[in-house]
Order: structure tokens, then sequence, then C-alpha cells
């Protein structure tokens, strides 16, 4: 075992691939050898040469352009946005050309593009920088979507990412920036499509992903022993595994659901549809989405913090679910 910080895991994963297969290359936005502001690309640039690793402008449209036009030639690009909010930008590139191309052509193109982008609040970014857009893209068709909560989720998503044949974007939180764990020596894969339960349980299900599924975890082992709350982190959400969340279900009758983007229009609202569809029979209770606010992120910590869910958000609204008295906080 070792332990990494999370851009050093994906760093890793970027490395391990581009060693395996000279399709992969890197390039985005403060890619060079010094690996920019995130030190995502650390060390590349020295070992793989300019022709595989390289800055480009800050523009958007342009390097997604030029990544879903490799892709179609036979690369596997592997691109940095330095924050998802800058992926508005490029819109018609993402979802009008990366995301469609595959069925247009009849799979004549395959597009092996990987964008890897942080995302979240909690860093006192304001309302440019501090977005949490993944519903934007389970909303187009074409693109598969992965939000790891660990170290090793990041490396094994990413890995598996270059890997897939279409348009992959992992997204990971920017409070997880210094977040170091142990994790194994060597290579690994972590499959799209498919769930972790962190914690099993009895009294409630609670499904969440990225770091909101990290205080999730932390409320759900407070309050062992009191409360027996199942935590499932779905790490991937398009494709979901719906299979995972379904079986806790079916076995505690009750669900919350908990991510920092807005309620509306969600993922709770996805996964909230999906049991109502298919176990409804197992609820004892409606189940609930505990979200973010519908409001632009403020830049004041107390305010920024006030929209999006905190640990005694998500412990009162377990409570109430299971049927206990929330606790009085002054």
């Amino acid at each position: 075992m070792k332990k990494l910080k999370l851009i050093q895991a994906l760093n890793e994963a970027i490395r391990e691939a581009m060693i395996e297969d000279d399709d992969v290359v890197c390039f985005g936005e403060d890619i060079g050898d010094y690996g920019g502001v995130w030190a995502l690309s650390k060390g590349l640039q020295k070992q793989f040469g300019e022709m595989r690793v390289f800055d480009t402008p800050l523009a958007e449209a342009a390097i997604v352009g030029t990544a879903v036009g490799a892709a179609m030639a036979g690369l596997r690009p592997v691109i940095e946005l330095m924050y998802i909010d800058f992926s508005t930008i490029a819109m018609d590139t993402l979802v009008n050309q990366m995301a469609k191309i595959r069925f247009m052509s009849g799979g004549q193109f395959s597009i092996p593009v990987t964008i890897v982008a942080p995302c979240g609040a909690g860093t006192c970014e304001a309302s440019q920088h501090s977005q949490s857009l993944e519903a934007w893209f389970l909303n187009s068709p074409g693109i598969k979507v992965v939000m790891p909560s660990t170290v090793y989720d990041c490396k094994g998503l990413l890995r598996a990412a270059i890997d897939e044949n279409n348009p992959v974007m992992v997204l990971w939180h920017k409070g997880m920036y210094d977040v170091s764990e142990e994790v194994p020596e060597g290579e690994w894969t972590v499959p799209l499509g498919e769930a972790a339960v962190r914690r099993e349980g009895n009294d409630i299900t609670v499904v969440s992903y990225s770091l909101m599924a990290r205080k999730v975890l932390e409320v759900a082992n407070q309050l062992s022993g009191e409360i027996d709350a199942e935590v499932i982190d779905l790490r991937s959400l398009n494709p979901i595994d719906e299979q995972t969340v379904i079986a806790s279900v079916n076995k505690t009758g009750k669900l919350l659901v908990v991510h920092e983007s807005p309620t509306r229009c969600g993922v709770g609202a996805d996964v909230v549809r999906r049991v109502v569809e298919k176990a409804m029979s197992s609820l004892t209770c409606p189940p609930r989405v505990l979200g973010g606010r519908d409001l632009p992120i403020p830049f004041a910590k107390p305010l920024e913090s006030a929209c999006i869910p905190q640990a005694e958000d998500i412990e009162s609204e377990i409570r109430e679910l299971v049927g206990n008295v929330a606790p009085v906080r002054l």
C-alpha cells in the first residue's frame, strides 16, 4: 500500500495509460511539465514529449473540438478543462458533436475522449467557478459521467474512462484536492456503472456521490448505534447502478438522496424516479432529495455553506425519515 493524493492518482492513471498506448495524448488548459494550477499533468511532458502532452490557449471550444477530431483520427485524447464551469463555452461541441458522432456515423467513428475537470463549491471561488453541472451532461445521450469520492476511485475510474470508446467526463471535486488515502501499488480500474456500498445498514438507504458521499458516510458513522444507515456511493452517474440502489431500498424501505448540485432536475430526481418505478411497494415513507439551493453559489463562506448540504442537514433529514426527533441546534 502507498499514500496518494487525489491529483497524484489522476496523474498516475494518465501516465500508465500513455505508457501502454501511444495513441493516448494529453492536452488542455494549463497543461505542461510543471503541471499547471492543479498539477494534473506534472512530469508527463518531460516523459512523453511535447507532441503527446501540450498546453493550449484558454479556448474550451477549440480544445474539445480538437479532441473530437483527434479521436476520429484514431487518437485517445485526455483533456483538462480548468473548471467544469468553463464547459459552457464548448457546449455545442460537447453535446452536438462529441456526444452524437458515434451514433450519427453508425459506429464508423469512435470518440474515445476523456474530459477531466474539477467541480463543486466550498472553496470560496464564487458563482462562475463553483458549480456542479453533472445533470446537464446526463441529459446529453452519448456522454458518460463519473464522479469519484475516493482516491482509489479517482484513479480507477479515470483509467476505465480512458479505455472507453465513448466520451467520458471525469468530474472531481475541488474540496478533495488535498485528500490523501492509502491505495494499492500497481494498476487498477473501477468499472463504469458500478456503485459502491460504503456502509451496510437496515434503517435507511442514503445515496450520494463525489464529496457529498464522504459527508454522508461521516454522518452515518456518527449515528451508528442509534440509526443504522446504508450508504451507497454511486461513483458512476451514467451508466448508473440502479440495481444496487433498488436492492438496498427493498431492504431498508427508506430513501434519501444527497448531492451538492441543485435539487431541481438533478441526480436525486432520477434516482427517486427509478426507485418509485421499481421498488414502490418497499417504501414505507416518501423518498427525499437533499440538494443544493436554487441559487448561484455565493462568494462569502457563510453564504456558500448555506447553499449546499452540510453534515447537520444530512443528519436532520436522516433522523426525520427514520422517525427520530431531529437534534436541537443552537
